[in-house]
């Protein structure tokens, strides 16, 4: 039995950030200035939602855009990096918001910018294994929460969203084979150092530096190797992109689109030239978002269905590549 994709649906908080309010709290920074580094124009950011707030209103647009009954999902995965809790698993939380069923299944699983295609085998190993008919797959961060005021290298990226994608057992192709990798070795280039149990809150850990950059942050708030980031990224991906396709049989020729996780437009273009993709293949879905981590790639893959780039029958290669540091790849026929 295999896994397919029923419905897709993204929910955004109201508060938008562009380039010209960023400009007017950091005066040396320009709005084109921005837009060339990153490609991003504005983000949406949250204004005291939960995880739960994003999640739930993910899972309720896609029933009520797709004509989907709670009471049909069997299990809930939430892919979430910002929990409501240390404990509980904020999925029971959105399990009751959603009011879905008491014997449906729900787990957090903690991931960023890989995190969708990890859902995604999740969601089919479920599937696969007879645990479940339907799985409602949403992704949900509020990781600009995590950003200090003052660190405008980041606060320029990242973003805030949700999304919510219901995948059910199927006679059809669908969701096909993962290349899937690890490498903690790198877990410091991407990463909030302080805060949790390795690193308790104190007030050692709430004094803020700044760097060389005039980026000011405490090891609470997020902190990301930018270079080092791009440098792991360029490294593994040709393996990635290349075991994707040999495992799942196909080449590029036969592939609609190729949708990467929207860390910034560099990297993007410097992804694109590595692997010699045609750039009417190639999705570049970020300048109304800003890097949502675990939402970028179905966020993408919403808006080509709506402009019609992406339609049902056509393949579509999906990679995302980032914190743990962690990468994965699939195949969708959409």
């Amino acid at each position: 039995m295999n896994a397919a994709v029923r419905a897709l649906s993204t929910y955004l908080p109201e508060k938008v950030l562009d380039n010209a309010e960023l400009v007017r709290q950091f005066k040396t920074w320009t709005e084109d200035k921005i837009f060339s580094k990153t490609g991003i124009a504005r983000r949406r950011v949250v204004e005291g939602e939960l995880v739960s707030d994003l999640a739930a209103g993910a899972g309720k647009t896609l029933f009520e855009e797709h004509g989907v009954r709670p009471e049909e999902v069997d299990f809930l995965l939430l892919c979430t990096e910002c929990p409501d809790h240390f404990l509980p698993s904020t999925a029971c939380i959105v399990q009751d918001r959603l009011g879905l069923r008491k014997d449906c299944g729900a787990l957090d699983y903690n991931l960023g910018c890989s995190g969708y295609v990890y859902g995604l085998a999740l969601a089919k190993g479920l599937i696969a294994g007879g645990v479940a008919r339907k799985v409602l797959l949403i992704t949900a961060d509020t990781i600009t929460r995590t950003i200090h005021p003052g660190d405008k290298s980041t606060r320029a990226i990242f973003g805030d969203a949700a999304a919510g994608t219901l995948l059910e057992a199927s006679d059809r192709e669908g969701v096909g084979n993962f290349s899937l990798g690890t490498d903690g070795s790198g877990a410091a280039k991407l990463m909030i150092p302080a805060g949790a149990w390795a690193h308790p809150s104190s007030p050692e850990t709430r004094v803020e530096t700044t760097n060389r950059w005039g980026n000011v942050r405490t090891p609470e708030n997020l902190y990301m190797d930018g270079p080092e980031v791009l440098k792991f990224t360029l490294d593994v991906a040709p393996a990635c992109f290349h075991q994707v396709l040999n495992i799942n049989g196909v080449s590029l020729s036969q592939v609609k689109l190729v949708v990467l996780h929207q860390a910034s437009r560099m990297l993007l273009e410097r992804v694109r030239d590595v692997l010699h993709i045609p750039e009417e293949k190639f999705v570049i879905d970020i300048e109304n978002y800003g890097n949502t981590t675990s939402s970028t790639i179905p966020l993408a893959l919403r808006d080509m269905e709506r402009e019609g780039r992406l339609r049902r029958g056509d393949k579509v290669m999906i990679m995302g590549f980032g914190v743990g540091l962690s990468w994965g790849g699939t195949l969708l026929h959409w």
